[in-house]
């Protein structure tokens, strides 16, 4: 460890798609975590890849690159891909008001040291070549490591579970037992991303990624890895081997993982049609959706949640999230305009001691804005009046606010003002059209709903008589 610094690797996305609500948990999460850091002081190397080649379908050994199979679908070529899901990737985070990271490599840009460190760990006996690809020994392994610990797993029970999954998946005759995961594939003819190495023209495999990433950035042994908790089995349980395998030593001193987040109770997915982008959130466009909702509003949501728990998305959920930001945001102007008294009659110290702490333990956002909130209680009623602040206990909450609110938290305030000025010309739009509905005059209901649409206004009538709007 090095006094002061702080190493931190997180698993960045797979570019082959519009990024989801799925992403910005863990990326906000550890936005944060960074952020904090700072805060206390410490320079932090915060590392966050880009898996661009080597992710499979089903997270499996078989089965076709998820990006080059989108590039097959949008005939396009799969970098051609990586670029454009990188950039929609980089334009949400930003919106988001995550910070850039500190280095942000890309596994294709890193096949010499994962061919490396794929012949460390053939080296030191825990891999071996078959027909062109290489596999990592877990049987092998497991008897003198603890392959399965981090995720529970128990040895004997994967190596079942993958025999039944061997029945039916192709290529695992290669493998000496099913439960073994490659570190380097042989490419088919028709597989576009390819590299020679000493074992054939292939790729790597998805987990030797982040092992090989983390180990050059952050050294053989680092402070934080982060992720999702889907990722405890088989990724981060898989990269614990490899660089152990290669490096003889743990890579990583604390493991965090945020939970997932579901939707109406149920796992996002795609096949179950409650896959909302973060793009559809922008612009309230997915029939899930009852309304638009802002990025700083689904970083508010996310962040009222401590990140090790479980976090259900619903419209009423949103919209109380998005209530209590602009109070939190409300309070802040508040608190630039009210005046000092001779003596204060709240603790401001005692408050701000408790936003640290609920940090401190364990990055509990939850607990940090319920302390923000009796901020926010404090604030009124000196404005009202029923309170008074001294002028240092004053400085101190101002302080307070913009530590914990802006700074560690990454809120921003947003145009509101802009948002009522055009909701009022909306609503009176609206208006005239419920009138012309009335008289019965769908000609022009209609084109008025048209020549919204092509101005990047959507309409929906709700059950109830009411139309609500949304801007793409």
């Amino acid at each position: 460890m090095v006094p002061g610094f702080v190493g931190m690797y997180v698993c960045g996305p797979t570019v082959y798609g519009q990024p989801h609500l799925g992403h910005a948990r863990p990326y906000i999460t550890f936005d944060v975590v960074n952020r904090f850091f700072e805060h206390l002081g410490y320079k932090i190397r915060y590392v966050r890849n880009i898996t661009d080649v080597g992710h499979l379908e089903n997270d499996a050994d078989e089965g076709e690159d998820k990006i080059a199979k989108k590039a097959r679908i949008e005939k396009l070529e799969p970098m051609e891909i990586v670029e454009l899901y990188t950039e929609k990737f980089h334009e949400a985070m930003r919106a988001l008001n995550n910070r850039n990271v500190s280095i942000e490599p890309r596994a294709s840009g890193h096949i010499i040291e994962q061919i490396s460190m794929i012949e460390e760990i053939i080296k030191n006996g825990w891999a071996y070549e078959s027909n062109g690809s290489v596999y990592f020994d877990v049987l092998k392994y497991s008897k003198t490591h603890d392959y399965g610990k981090l995720s529970g797993r128990i040895i004997e029970d994967l190596i079942a579970g993958a025999g039944n999954e061997r029945r039916e998946l192709e290529g695992q005759e290669e493998k000496r037992n099913p439960a073994d995961f490659a570190l380097w594939k042989k490419a088919s003819p028709e597989h576009i991303m390819r590299w020679p190495s000493p074992w054939s023209d292939g790729f790597p495999g998805w987990h030797i990624e982040c092992s090989a990433m983390s180990t050059k950035y952050l050294g053989e042994t680092f402070d934080i890895h982060g992720g999702g908790m889907d990722l405890l089995f088989p990724h981060h349980e898989s990269e614990i081997a490899q660089s152990k395998g290669a490096c003889g030593k743990a890579p990583v001193r604390y493991w965090m993982h945020n939970n997932m987040i579901t939707i109406n109770g149920q796992k996002m997915g795609k096949s179950l049609g409650n896959f909302i982008n973060l793009e559809e959130f922008f612009n309230g466009s997915h029939k899930l959706l009852e309304q638009a909702y802002s990025a700083m509003t689904i970083r508010f949501f996310v962040l009222q949640a401590h990140y090790r728990s479980t976090l259900d998305f619903s419209n009423e959920g949103l919209k109380g999230a998005e209530k209590g930001m602009i109070r939190l945001l409300n309070a802040h102007e508040v608190l630039h305009k009210i005046k000092p008294g001779s003596s204060s009659t709240s603790d401001i110290k005692a408050l701000r001691q408790a936003c640290y702490d609920a940090m401190l333990d364990d990055f509990n956002t939850a607990i940090t804005i319920a302390q923000l909130f009796e901020a926010v209680r404090i604030i009124n009623s000196v404005n009202a009046g029923t309170e008074t602040i001294s002028a240092e206990d004053l400085d101190l909450l101002k302080q307070t606010y913009d530590d914990f609110v802006f700074k560690i938290l990454g809120l921003k305030a947003e145009q509101q003002q802009d948002k009522g000025d055009l909701d009022g010309v909306m609503q009176m739009v609206l208006r005239v059209r419920a009138e012309a509905k009335t008289k019965k005059d769908f000609a022009t209901s209609d084109k008025i709903r048209d020549e919204l649409a092509t101005l990047g206004f959507k309409i929906k009538d709700e059950k109830d008589g009411t139309t609500s709007w949304t801007k793409e």
